[in-house]
């Protein structure tokens, strides 16, 4: 039985990771902790490793060197879809929605890790996969209206615009009800107001559904505004790692990525 984690709590842990592709290394030794109930934001430079290491935590890459430790029990070498049994949901740099279903079809999508009725239930939709899919619609109907896209539940998504697009993945991944949240760069490409409303949204996740958040991104106004504390890494190693006051004041911080003091 799983330990409940209170706030403050280690939730995940990597330590001493390195990961390499062939002859090119994209991570080196790099350790660092996720408390239960904060927004941790990883930045740096274009190829600083930051997408790779979301890669090692959601089970897509597999380090050569170094651990995992999620909810207190060290991580053995696992698939995608057992990390997100495990209680961690993520979105992409690139949207990867099903473009041809609908926005409730594709949240609808994110409960599969919660499904438990068997095959021969589902096939005639009756009895415990009938009170099931009930259960999971109510928990979509719920991430709809928190999200405010009542307007959109029957629309393909593939017609809706980018950031309209975005905040769908968002609510896909909130409907696995994760312990840990993995944001891969939600933000990219959208103008100052669909900023303005994912920030907002990442915050009231964090606050309402008490949901531990992990974030990439390039924006450093909004990373400085949402993160409780920030880990800089640069060329695959990590530069830094602190309160946003600490990591916006760190002079190998500011030499490598941000270019200019804030004094």
């Amino acid at each position: 039985m799983t330990e409940e984690r209170k706030a403050g709590d280690t939730i995940l842990e990597v330590k001493d990771i390195s990961l390499s592709f062939g002859g090119v290394k994209a991570i080196t030794d790099v350790s660092f902790d996720i408390k239960q109930g904060e927004v941790r934001a990883i930045i740096g430079p274009n190829g600083a490793g930051k997408s790779s290491m979301l890669n090692v935590i959601s089970g897509f890459y597999h380090p050569q060197k170094g651990e995992v430790w999620f909810d207190g029990k060290k991580r053995g070498p696992m698939k995608p879809y057992q990390v997100a049994r495990q209680g961690v949901s993520r979105t992409f740099q690139n949207i990867a929605l099903f473009k041809g279903m609908s926005t409730l079809d594709n949240l609808m999508t994110g409960r599969i890790t919660q499904m438990n009725t068997n095959m021969f239930w589902q096939a005639i939709w009756k009895g415990p996969a009938e009170r099931e899919e009930i259960a999971h619609r109510e928990r979509v109907e719920h991430i709809i209206d928190f999200l405010g896209i009542q307007a959109i539940r029957k629309t393909p998504v593939g017609r809706l615009p980018y950031g309209m697009q975005k905040r769908v993945e968002l609510g896909r991944a909130l409907a696995a009800e994760a312990k840990l949240l993995l944001l891969d760069e939600p933000m990219a490409g959208m103008n100052l107001e669909e900023k303005e409303d994912m920030s907002r949204f990442i915050l009231d996740v964090n606050d309402e559904f008490g949901t531990t958040v992990t974030l990439i991104e390039h924006d450093i106004g909004v990373v400085m505004d949402l993160s409780d504390r920030i880990v800089v890494l640069d060329y695959g190693c990590k530069l830094a790692d602190g309160t946003p006051d600490v990591v916006r004041n760190d002079q190998a911080v500011i030499d490598a990525y941000l270019g200019v003091s804030n004094d």
